[in-house]
């Protein structure tokens, strides 16, 4: 079965960076597009940025410049490079595979706060 784990949230400091990774399992992990979402408290959750099987990326306008996605097809990973962070970038992040139906990670806290 599908499985996605997210790791590597935390408390940091406005213009702090942080790494989050995502370990896939359970299908032909590079054969599928990956993303990243994130769902702040009270919002409705939003793409963060995704990469295609051929490793195109793309990303939304609040964190281009700031977040890179990227992925390893050998250990079926993908990360999430998040620089500059602002308070704004608070929420619970998480990882998202469409393989027939969605699929999600259980989520990762990432908080920006001094």
């Amino acid at each position: 079965q599908v499985q996605l784990v997210e790791s590597g949230g935390g408390l940091v400091q406005p213009g702090g960076s942080l790494r989050l990774s995502c370990e896939a399992s359970g299908f032909p992990f590079s054969n599928y597009a990956m993303s990243w979402f994130r769902q702040a408290p009270g919002k409705e959750r939003e793409r963060v940025a995704s990469i295609g099987s051929g490793h195109t990326a793309n990303y939304a306008a609040s964190v281009k410049g700031r977040f890179a996605i990227t992925r390893d097809n050998v250990a079926n990973m993908v990360y999430l490079q998040m620089n500059g962070l602002k308070p704004e970038d608070t929420a619970v992040y998480y990882c998202q595979t469409w393989n027939g139906a969605n699929y999600w990670g259980q989520g990762t806290q990432v908080t920006v706060s001094s």
